[in-house]
């Protein structure tokens, strides 16, 4: 990336938001790097889910009503690498208080590499960087059937020393019947306002979801299933490309596509499956249907949208892989690494 000319930020910025699929669509958002999955079991899960819990920190990024016992203790870090220089990173820590509910602290830093600057004049300024970065801080509560939590998050994004800050929350509450493998979710993301625009005149919204999802896991079958439905807020998140070529009629006049419901339905949904072959290997594939056609290419969907991956347990710790196909131009690998630190907390006391 060192050789691109400090338009080509925008150009990345804007492929980038565009692999998150769940910014403010339609219209402009800030910060959209806070709807990309953080980690390996959300990319595997369609890079979102309302309702999956498991003993992996990282998930509390997706709701913090997913906090819960499992996670009491354990440390987590990601790691993905997108397209040439573009890496994203995050830590997340989970642990439990007797009188406060169950706290996760996180924080996930998005590095676009660094990039040659130029005057007006085309003389050569030198480089400068362009990150973002995410410091949030969950609480839930969980009483009876019920998990509530909320998660205060501090989003910062840098080019070339010049700042954008803005203040975000999450709001989830999670809703477990029985003791039987089966969970409803709804979560409210990114509700929040951009406090410093880098312009005085270009403060945008955050990129706002809102996302229901069940997780179940029939009895006696070694599979679970997540589907999400996220964009609540907003009906309409078919994009049409004004430039796209329509088909020709009976009377060789061109026919621009149109809005089709079926379609803008299912872009409303991430299905995911998780094969459990015991205490120590889980398979896991993902589909989001807004990713896959907003990003395919003309008449080659290239696999966009789907997300394969895998969870190995080896002793105390845990590893989170996931191969997400961006499109037929390129995919991205994720890898998480999980542990319970209580071990040495007893140690300690």
């Amino acid at each position: 990336m060192k050789h691109l000319s400090s338009r080509c930020v925008l150009v990345v910025l804007a492929g980038l938001a565009a692999h998150a699929a769940q910014a403010q669509i339609g219209g402009r958002a800030a910060f959209p790097f806070l709807a990309l999955p953080p980690s390996a079991q959300l990319a595997a899960q369609g890079g979102m889910s309302a309702s999956a819990r498991s003993s992996d920190p990282t998930q509390f990024f997706a709701s913090p009503a997913l906090l819960n016992a499992d996670m009491d203790h354990a440390a987590a870090v990601s790691y993905v690498a997108y397209v040439s220089d573009i890496k994203q990173s995050t830590a997340a820590y989970a642990f439990n208080t007797a009188k406060h509910g169950r706290f996760g602290l996180g924080l996930t830093y998005l590095s676009y590499g660094s990039f040659d600057s130029y005057d007006a004049a085309g003389n050569s300024l030198g480089t400068f960087a362009v990150n973002e970065y995410a410091l949030a801080a969950a609480d839930s509560y969980t009483k009876g059937k019920f998990t509530a939590g909320i998660t205060a998050k501090l989003a910062v994004s840098g080019i070339a020393g010049n700042r954008a800050v803005g203040l975000a929350g999450d709001a989830g509450v999670l809703y477990k019947p029985s003791a039987q493998d089966f969970t409803v979710g709804l979560v409210v993301k990114s509700a929040g306002y951009m406090l410093k625009p880098y312009t005085a005149a270009a403060r945008e919204p955050l990129p706002l979801d809102v996302q229901l999802g069940t997780t179940i896991k029939p009895e006696h079958m070694p599979l679970r299933f997540t589907l999400t439905a996220h964009h609540l807020h907003q009906w309409n998140i078919q994009y049409l490309d004004p430039n796209a070529r329509g088909t020709l009629d009976a009377n060789n006049v061109e026919v621009k596509p149109t809005f089709n419901f079926g379609d803008n339905l299912a872009r409303h949904f991430t299905a995911a499956a998780e094969l459990l072959l015991g205490k120590g290997l889980n398979l896991r594939v993902g589909y989001n249907h807004l990713q896959a056609r907003e990003l395919r290419l003309d008449n080659v969907g290239g696999g966009a949208g789907f997300s394969f991956g895998a969870m190995v347990r080896i002793s105390q710790f845990q590893l989170d892989y996931t191969y997400a196909t961006l499109q037929a131009a390129g995919s991205s690998n994720y890898f998480t690494l999980s542990r319970s630190l209580d071990s040495f907390l007893k140690k300690k006391e």
